[in-house]
């Protein structure tokens, strides 16, 4: 299995910090990890164009769950490839707490990422409240269940674990809670969906930086992370790609 590194711009970033490519590109002209990028719906596109035939992949924050139609504002499966784009992250936290998505919307906007022939990270992830009430693996396992449709293969599907209480706060869970929740992934997507699922990355987010992601990376069943805010400049996930490959 080759591990990813996935960055995930979120509401960041205009045509200068496309230079921050140029310089990743310069810096790991052929990393020993697959590396992806998802920026802005407004530089998807030139993002894209900028990183072709280089070794690293774009893609999409969101998508709707129709192929096309009335939706002022929204973004289809099918827009995000053909602005180049070949995954859509679905279901992350932020996404969950401000638009109110659910588990069956997520599932529905997976099916559609599926079709449109993109891969859907598709993200899971307990509060601080439901951590400390001892539900995270209860939390994950239905979030889980709920928005990975059937079908789902190594080939199609990417999971990212990312603690909501974690995200951008500096706050990361022990080595030994990451390990857990990666580990009961892993057993649940086995139980449903056989010995490919063995194939399915199953990522770590929540304040990953160059100087925690060797430790996290050494951590069974991490296949890879998802990066926010360190991925938004070159040296830093250029430190979390290099963290990757000694994985």
């Amino acid at each position: 299995m080759r591990k990813l590194a996935a960055g995930n711009w979120k509401m960041n970033g205009v045509e200068n910090s496309l230079a921050e490519i140029d310089a990743l590109i310069a810096a790991h002209p052929a990393p020993g990890c697959d590396v992806l990028i998802c920026p802005p719906a407004t530089l998807l596109s030139r993002l894209s164009d900028r990183a072709s035939g280089s070794a690293i992949a774009t893609g999409g924050q969101d998508c709707h769950q129709n192929a096309s139609g009335a939706h002022t504002g929204d973004i289809s499966a099918g827009m995000i490839a053909d602005a180049g784009g070949s995954h859509v992250i679905l279901g992350h936290s932020e996404r969950r707490a401000d638009h109110g998505e659910s588990d069956a919307l997520v599932n529905a906007k997976s099916l559609a990422a599926w079709t449109a022939g993109l891969t859907a990270v598709i993200c899971v992830g307990e509060t601080l409240a439901e951590r400390e009430a001892g539900q995270t693996i209860a939390i994950v396992g239905g979030q889980l269940a709920g928005s990975v449709p059937d079908g789902a293969t190594s080939a199609n599907t990417v999971i990212a674990y990312e603690p909501v209480w974690a995200i951008g706060t500096g706050k990361v869970p022990t080595l030994e809670e990451i390990g857990a929740v990666h580990d009961d992934i892993r057993a649940r997507l086995t139980a449903r969906f056989g010995e490919d699922a063995n194939g399915i990355r199953i990522l770590y987010g929540g304040s990953v930086k160059p100087s925690n992601a060797a430790e996290i990376f050494a951590v069974p069943n991490v296949d890879g992370a998802l990066v926010g805010g360190a991925s938004l400049k070159a040296a830093d996930f250029g430190g979390i790609i290099a963290a990757l490959e000694q994985a």
